[in-house]
């Protein structure tokens, strides 16, 4: 379907489009559309060219690889995010593939708008660099978790983050627990234990609900091992 005007301001504040002309914006959006998609529906598969760049307005949406028939997911996104933005720029295959988790809205950028755009809008250029260095970070931060962090301390800054960004202190997992497991760089084994030793620092879980009972003592478990504001 077409991007209505009400559906623009939560893309338009994306740092990706924030700062691009007005112009640029309403002929991108004008090129675009909107388009929903039922939970566990594929977007994207990994050694496809990229033909959109996405941004998640509403849903969830799971980035993983497969080796040998075996996924593993790399990423998790929620809105508002765009994805696989380094595939569209260079127009080179898809590195991963996506699919949805939860019923989603995607809004779905021709790749080649999106490099048209590129080249005569300096402040877009601009806003295509940042998202590219802020992806580029957050890798950076994953692989220092993963070499520096036990898998318990992993698990509690993920629980930690997810009760954040859903704004309340239970939530639902939104993966089955192996495929999270193999996000955190654990085996199943490793997430069971490491979600029983959270329960001395202030978690607890049943199925598929988790709830942070000690948020300053997760908080004050978590910390030490990531040094940084959580």
């Amino acid at each position: 379907m077409p991007v209505r005007l009400a559906d623009t301001p939560a893309i338009r504040a994306l740092p990706l489009f924030s700062e691009m002309s007005e112009q640029s914006f309403a002929e991108m959006m004008d090129r675009s559309m909107l388009q929903r998609f039922p939970a566990r529906a594929d977007i994207i598969r990994e050694g496809e060219m990229p033909d959109f760049l996405y941004v998640v307005v509403e849903g969830t949406i799971d980035l993983f690889a497969t080796r040998d028939g075996v996924e593993s997911t790399i990423d998790i996104l929620y809105p508002v995010s765009s994805f696989i933005l380094a595939a569209v720029v260079r127009d080179e295959p898809y590195l991963k593939s996506a699919r949805t988790l939860a019923p989603s809205q995607l809004l779905m950028v021709p790749s080649q708008v999106v490099r048209d755009t590129f080249t005569r809008d300096a402040a877009f250029a601009r806003g295509i660099v940042g998202e590219l260095a802020a992806r580029y970070r957050s890798v950076t931060r994953v692989l220092k978790n993963d070499r520096m962090l036990s898998s318990t301390e992993r698990l509690a800054s993920w629980v930690l983050s997810s009760a954040r960004r859903a704004g309340r202190d239970s939530f639902e997992l939104p993966l089955e627990k192996r495929k999270l497991a193999s996000y955190l760089g654990m085996t199943p084994e490793s997430y069971s234990r490491g979600m029983t030793a959270l329960e001395q620092h202030g978690v607890s879980s049943h199925g598929a609900t988790i709830t942070v009972t000690d948020a300053a003592r997760l908080k004050e478990f978590v910390r030490p091992a990531m040094n940084e504001d959580i």
